[in-house]
């Protein structure tokens, strides 16, 4: 397994910009081989942003590499950044294999 996450700052005021964005783009990850789920994660809020991340569950590193280079990645991700800014920098990308899973 292999759990691939980006956080964003995003800026207070543009919080319901970027949560509808999220909500009602078509992400394409039903499409993908070895896609397992996504969650979009809402954290704490801090002076000047609050924080999320976007949280993705996959069957292998080599199945979330092959979406990162597939059509439906591009399909997902056209248009990124032609909106108004609503973060404050990119999205900080952090992967992790998933070493120990304990289950209810």
């Amino acid at each position: 397994m292999f759990i691939a996450t980006n956080r964003f700052r995003v800026i207070p005021t543009e919080a319901e910009a970027f949560e509808e964005r999220w909500k009602t783009r078509d992400s394409h990850l039903k499409d993908v081989p070895g896609f397992v789920t996504f969650h979009l994660l809402k954290g704490p809020e801090r002076e000047d942003h609050i924080l999320y991340s976007s949280f993705t569950l996959w069957a292998s590193k080599d199945a979330f590499e092959a979406w990162t280079r597939s059509d439906q990645f591009r399909k997902a991700h056209a248009g990124a950044g032609q909106a108004k800014p609503t973060t404050i920098g990119p999205p900080q990308f952090e992967g992790f294999e998933v070493l120990q899973t304990i289950s209810a």
